[in-house]
């Protein structure tokens, strides 16, 4: 392999961190990797990638038809009419050449100045394909950030954009990669062709394309294993996954893709987010397009996990990160550091690796959202809206518990072959790690959950029979559908990495809870004896009639639901529900009688209306990452890989501007800003129609953490 020090060519804005080649080790490693990613059928046949480079000579072949068509019916003159053209360009994993059997492609059309977007594209291209026997699963969406039309054509399927460009004539060795092609072009020709830029320039901006691409397949496949990619549900999409292992083959230029596996979570595990990861500086451009920049955007300080693309304009491409998603992710890639390190001592292998994340055994607690329709376009239509918006009920849960309750959102869909009509998801809730269960806070969340399916319901397109219910289940009340087969395991998984890592938790917990427990005892023993047992019980049961009484009046059910830290099995499976849909007006256990316990003392409801000093919030947590005064990149992370790498190589450099106060902080109090947190609100909440709801309360338990036997 040749040395990138060879040609003197340097890759990305800093020096590597290490120039050294592979060892016989990582020879051997890296061979076995690429034989798993194989076995595993990442791989795409012969038979099937000839029958892709068809199907794009078809769509090519179509498209310059359909420019001919529109041409003519506009009255061009003859000499546009004969040079009347269209191009079709691919982006995403297939430009990448990371794609696998039955992937899609994404493509993008781009056409003449009197081609127009919403009158041809959307008009005589969509009618075109709509009789062509050889199109199938015709999916049209004008009204999306990057509007796009989605089909199958013989059997593969096709992500298809659109691109205007103010040119009277396309020729046919367009170079889309130049900055000018983006002058004087509406906003979504440019975000049409970000996708294409972007890819192009990932692929110039490693030093290895094909190392690259062996390492890009492995921490897809080992991101869609561990449940983190899905840039909708707030965790990291194909490109962000892309950019961010360019970097690390930046990083380390000469190394194979076992080492540079490993050296991915080495560097990500210690990054100090929100820095940025940038493959190259970032160029301001001369078309005055917006760029990310933290110093002149406000809500650019907002981002949680900056991943920006390499082409102007530059931009984030991870911006939907939540707190919480980071959370889980940064918890990935300590495993998977973890994991890597085990493999050179031989404690581990691939398998361990790439463990699928047992997400129905790793929480105690779990709202599933369902949602139906009347007929299968409706769900079609209805999912999608849906699925863009559960983001925003973990944003919501985060914002208004402070980050105390902690969400993670399941990043797939399930359905119930019995109920063709209806889907359901999933999220994983918690309280805060590191928090104690003790000291009474009360979390009250009813109107977070209002307010996200008010929103839902707002839906422009909704029509009767789309209809959404939230439910709060217990680990033992998740639905069989969910496993594979839809049979549900018998056991916990044993034996595995995670199931390990979960048993010495669990100790920690129990013993740091005995300290815990002795301390507090002591202490209660060195007091005076003004108060006696009996007394605290009094109080102790004063307390639970004083919320009893509050929740009575209220004239909602209340479920007693206890939450632990992904530890144990819940002795109760029973659950309480809150359904949405405008059609219902109360909720009961699957039975004709309503659900009625004695809340505990800790709680986090769930309702519609508000309940008088239940809770008291707790201070926003101080979590953030302070930014250098001088909001210079150039130091971002001096932390030690190892004996002989570091990764203050790996920073991103910005250049200066103007900072926007007095002690040249671009922040006014020199933090990065939470995502979306604002003071707590009382949120205005409507309902369709007059249909009165009546919903339980559903109510998280902090205090019996580690009190419950796991199974």
């Amino acid at each position: 392999m040749a040395n990138v020090q060879q040609n003197g060519q340097r890759y990305g804005i800093t020096e590597p961190i290490s120039l050294g080649g592979p060892t016989e080790l990582d020879v051997v490693k890296t061979r076995e990797l690429e034989k798993y990613l194989q076995d595993v059928g990442l791989y795409e046949g012969n038979e099937e990638a000839v029958r892709r480079e068809e199907v794009l000579g078809r769509l090519d072949q179509i498209v310059k038809t359909w420019i001919k068509t529109i041409s003519r019916a506009k009255g061009l003159n003859d000499q546009l009419l004969h040079e009347a053209n269209a191009e079709i360009f691919t982006f995403g994993s297939y430009r990448l050449g990371v794609h696998g059997p039955g992937a899609d492609i994404d493509t993008l059309c781009v056409g003449p100045r009197h081609a127009t977007r919403e009158g041809d594209f959307f008009g005589e291209l969509q009618r075109m394909l709509s009789e062509m026997p050889e199109v199938t699963e015709l999916h049209p969406v004008p009204d999306a950030h990057v509007p796009l039309m989605g089909f199958k054509l013989n059997g593969i399927s096709i992500d298809l954009l659109y691109a205007q460009l103010p040119l009277w004539v396309i020729p046919k060795d367009l170079d889309i990669s130049q900055d000018s092609i983006l002058q004087n072009a509406d906003e979504q020709t440019v975000r049409s062709l970000n996708g294409c830029r972007v890819t192009d320039q990932i692929l110039r901006l490693v030093p290895n394309i094909e190392n690259f691409r062996t390492t890009l397949r492995c921490m897809r496949f080992w991101a869609k294993r561990r449940g983190v990619y899905s840039n909708v549900s707030g965790f990291l999409g194909g490109i962000n996954w892309a950019l961010l292992v360019a970097r690390i083959c930046q990083l380390y230029p000469n190394a194979l893709p076992s080492m540079l596996a490993s050296r991915f979570f080495r560097v990500y595990t210690q990054w100090r987010w929100p820095n940025p990861v940038l493959l190259c500086s970032m160029d301001e451009g001369s078309l005055g397009l917006q760029v990310w920049d933290p110093r002149r955007n406000p809500k650019d300080r907002l981002h949680m996990m900056p991943i920006i693309t390499p082409a102007y304009p530059c931009m984030n491409s991870s911006y939907n990160v939540s707190a919480s998603t980071l959370r889980i992710m940064t918890g990935e890639f300590q495993r998977g550091k973890d994991i890597c390190e085990a493999m050179e001592a031989n404690k581990a292998d691939w398998d361990t690796l790439f463990e699928p994340f047992a997400f129905f055994e790793a929480y105690k607690d779990y709202l599933q959202i369902d949602i139906s329709a009347a007929n299968v376009d409706d769900l079609r239509k209805w999912k999608g809206w849906v699925e863009s918006r559960l983001r925003q009920l973990t944003l919501k849960i985060e914002r208004h518990t402070y980050d105390m309750l902690q969400c993670h959102p399941h990043t797939h869909d399930y359905q119930d072959a019995s109920r063709p009509l209806h889907c359901s998801y999933f999220m994983g809730l918690q309280r805060k790690q590191g928090v104690p269960a003790a000291g009474g806070e009360q979390f009250d969340i009813r109107r977070t959950v209002d307010e996200f399916k008010h929103t839902v319901n707002g839906y422009m397109l909704w029509i009767p029979g789309m209809e959404i219910s939230v439910n709060h289940i217990k680990r033992r009340s998740i639905p069989s559908f969910v496993f594979p087969g839809g049979v549900r395991p018998s056991h916990t998984s044993k034996g595995t990495w995670d199931s390990k890592r979960r048993s010495e938790n669990r100790i920690s917990s129990t013993a740091s809870e005995a300290t815990t427990a002795t301390t507090n005892e002591a202490s209660s023993e060195s007091k005076a004896g003004s108060h006696s047992s009996g007394d605290g019980m009094k109080r102790k049961r004063g307390d639970d009639e004083t919320i009893t009484n509050q929740l009575r009046n209220s004239k909602h059910v209340a479920v007693s639901v206890p939450v632990e830290n992904g530890e144990g099995l819940s002795p109760d499976p029973s659950g309480g529900s809150i359904c949405s849909s405008p059609l219902k007006d109360c909720c009961t256990n699957g039975k004709s009688d309503l659900v009625t316990k004695v809340p505990p003392e800790n709680v986090v409801l769930f309702s519609k209306d508000p309940i008088e000093k239940i809770a008291t919030p707790q201070p926003p947590s101080q979590e953030t990452e302070e930014l250098e005064d001088s909001f210079d990149f150039g130091n971002q992370v001096i932390e030690q890989i190892s004996n002989k790498d570091t990764i203050s190589a790996a920073s991103a450099t910005i250049p200066p501007l103007e900072a926007t106060t007095s002690n040249g902080s671009p922040f006014s109090n020199g933090e990065v800003e939470e995502l979306e947190v604002v003071p707590m609100r009382q949120p205005e909440v409507t309902h369709r129609a007059s249909v009165q709801q009546r919903k339980p309360i559903i109510k998280f338990s902090f205090t019996s953490l580690g009190k419950t036997n796991s199974k």
